[in-house]
């Protein structure tokens, strides 16, 4: 099964920021978003869902992670954000 990755401008900006700023990260934020593409269950992105609310998390890797809202019945996955696992995620 094939899923559509679905990003906006805002979430463009904050990636491209986020890889400026980590460019030994790169190599590994597009074969994440490969893998999501094809298996967003497989083991490697440790997908879950986020306490309290209606978004889940990949790993990018221990320290950095990206926010979705995936829509299961759709295959469509809504890419959101992009941060350290450290801080607390309080929405968009």
């Amino acid at each position: 099964m094939h899923y559509k990755l679905v990003y906006d401008d805002k979430f463009i900006k904050k990636s491209v920021k986020f890889l400026k700023k980590h460019p030994d990260l790169k190599e590994r934020y597009y074969k994440t978003l490969e893998i999501l593409e094809f298996n967003p269950f497989h083991p490697s992105l440790r997908l879950h869902k986020l306490s309290g609310t209606d978004y889940h998390s990949i790993s990018l890797n221990m320290n950095y992670r990206i926010i979705l809202y995936f829509l299961v019945n759709d295959n469509d996955i809504y890419l959101l954000d992009i941060d350290s696992h450290d801080k607390a995620y309080k929405g968009l």
